[in-house]
């Protein structure tokens, strides 16, 4: 029997469709519940950008791996110093059996579907399945969605988290937005895992996907919804609807999935309920005061307890949209000098959601310092349109040394000091964790190799490292022993934090760790350790130090890039690991 989901939506198909409260569990954006003492075993997820496909020229562009670790081979790591080895998706779960090709997750000969009708295209014959830029686990820790950003492919999927098999494989939404035409950046779900929110970044659409599950949570069918899709961008047209995949996964078993609904023409228009540009330059309208939004590229959508996406935007301004209407709606609206842009780090904490705002991912981005947090009162926002700039957030913090961008306006126009360890003065505010209690939020400083604490009562901000043993300056942390080698002149002991998550019983944080030859904001982000970085929380979650990492490897890739600000990289490591999720078991 299928579960009755809290509300109900308007018609698509003939198939009624609901989403419920949204609370996510992203290290990047959420707060992570408490779990029964007992509940302590547990799969560490990380997300490898890097080509899983030989011979190609151009980093993250084609595949991607997913490294699976047991949390029992974490602790005799950390004990003994023996590796523990990643698990398989063969069903096994087996160590020593990863890192799991995406390709193989998703075999080729899947056929593509337009709502009922096959395309005649099969998978195998599409560009763009690859760089795996994050997955998240669902409320139910049955389930992970799979995200991969290679620019013009635009591929959502969902996996088994117990048996790590492919369970659904859509494609975005393609529109004049942008430059590709559609991409997912990420996606995220909601607090009881009814719905997932996908960031279309170069199509300007936040898009929906209903889940629908039995009595025992199992996802029995997943529902790329047209009609509930949020344009953000202006002179907005569809060029090709979303996609779905069906067929054979590894495992043999059927895909599931459909796409239903109509685009709605009111949903995709110019101008926000004010009467303002969404974004600047539309015909239809003024620009948005103190700054306006100058260009709507999708970073995260972070959702909230109350079903509100706090949408943040490339280049600065925030939209907030009520993901319960069906088309999603907004309700707020901020321009980019209130709200910095880049920001895709958020929380939500007694009711208070937590942004940040960072470095461009643009080529703009290598002269950009920028390291912001600010929160807004979720309850502020209703159904109703709330007036522009309305509430206004609270300046958590703003870097003395942020630059003039992205809708910052003051500090100096660049920063050209690079990305090397020691020499460098820039910031880059990520990824963002509250601990258990909710009591501390963790932010990355990708550039800096630091973490920010802030008390989420008294908004008072602490630092640890993550280059020392003891987060204070003193020893040397693991980050040095995991280093790549091959290349004496990529500084060492440089772990370029990116995305996290906190484990269940609030012990350590997981921390993704770039690698030297960074596939997105390669600017920011060169790194020496790839893989998971195993902080070890202190002072009742104030603060950290980094005691082990996760080491992950690729050296089947051989594509090369220069890193701006950085080390022009020569050596075999390709591996890049940009998310970190937790599945409790």
């Amino acid at each position: 029997m299928v579960r009755l989901l809290k509300w109900l939506r308007k018609p698509i198909n003939l198939v009624l469709i609901g989403i419920a409260t949204a609370l996510f569990t992203i290290s990047q954006v959420t707060v992570s519940q408490a779990v029964a003492p007992h509940d302590n075993s547990y799969e560490i997820w990380g997300s490898d950008q890097s080509n899983s496909v030989p011979g190609l020229d151009r980093l993250g562009v084609e595949g991607g791996l997913i490294w699976i670790w047991d949390s029992h081979d974490l602790e005799q790591q950390i004990e003994s110093g023996i590796p523990a080895q990643p698990l398989g998706c063969d069903g096994q779960n087996r160590a020593g059996d990863g890192p799991c090709d995406v390709k193989a997750v998703f075999p080729p000969n899947l056929a593509e579907y337009d709502e009922n009708s096959p395309t005649g295209n099969r998978l195998g014959d599409l560009p763009g399945l690859g760089r795996l830029h994050g997955m998240l686990t669902d409320p139910q820790n049955k389930y992970l969605n799979v995200n991969l950003f290679t620019p013009g492919g635009g591929y959502v999927g969902i996996i088994d988290g117990d048996t790590k098999e492919a369970i659904a494989l859509f494609r975005a939404t393609a529109t004049n937005g942008s430059g590709p035409e559609r991409s997912v950046h990420m996606s995220f779900w909601n607090s009881d895992g009814s719905a997932l929110f996908v960031a279309n970044l170069n199509g300007k659409l936040l898009e929906r996907i209903d889940i629908v599950r039995n009595d025992q949570d199992e996802i029995i069918d997943a529902i790329y919804n047209k009609t509930a899709s949020l344009g953000v961008g202006k002179g907005m047209e569809v060029l090709e609807s979303a996609k779905v995949y069906r067929g054979k996964n590894a495992h043999n078993h059927d895909l599931i999935g459909q796409v239903a609904g109509d685009y709605d023409p009111n949903a995709l228009a110019d101008l926000t309920p004010s009467g303002d540009c969404k974004e600047n330059g539309c015909a239809a309208g003024e620009d948005a005061s103190q700054g306006g939004r100058g260009n709507n590229l999708i970073i995260c959508p972070i959702i909230s307890s109350l079903d509100h996406a706090y949408i943040t935007l490339a280049a600065g301004g925030l939209l907030v949209a009520d993901t319960t209407t069906t088309p999603m709606s907004l309700i707020g609206e901020y321009g980019s000098n209130v709200i910095n842009g880049a920001g895709c780090g958020g929380v939500e904490a007694d009711g208070n959601i937590w942004l940040n705002a960072g470095v461009s991912a643009s080529d703009a981005g290598a002269t950009q310092s920028t390291f912001s947090l600010y929160t807004l009162e979720d309850g502020a926002f209703s159904h109703s349109p709330n007036p522009p700039n309305s509430p206004a957030p609270v300046l958590v913090y703003k870097d003395p040394n942020n630059t003039a961008t992205n809708g910052n306006t003051n500090g100096e126009a660049e920063n050209t000091t690079g990305q090397f360890p020691g020499m460098t003065t820039r910031h880059d505010s990520h990824g963002m964790i509250a601990t258990v209690s909710g009591t501390y939020i963790h932010t990355t400083d990708r550039i800096q190799n630091e973490m920010q604490v802030f008390n989420s009562q008294t908004l008072e901000r602490t630092q640890y490292d993550l280059t020392s043993a003891d987060g204070q300056g003193t020893g040397v942390g693991a980050c040095a022993a995991a280093s790549v080698t091959d290349d004496a002149d990529l500084p060492s002991n440089d772990p370029a934090p990116d995305l996290m998550e906190v484990s269940p019983d609030g012990k350590y944080l997981f921390v993704a760790l770039r690698g030297p030859l960074p596939v997105s904001v390669g600017h920011s982000s060169q790194g020496s350790c790839p893989g998971v970085g195993v902080v070890e929380l202190t002072d009742n979650g104030a603060s950290g130090r980094l005691v082990s990492v996760l080491r992950s490897s690729n050296v089947i890739d051989g594509a090369i890039a220069p890193i701006a600000g950085g080390h022009d990289y020569q050596g075999g490591e390709h591996s890049d690991t940009h998310g970190v999720a937790i599945r409790r078991k």
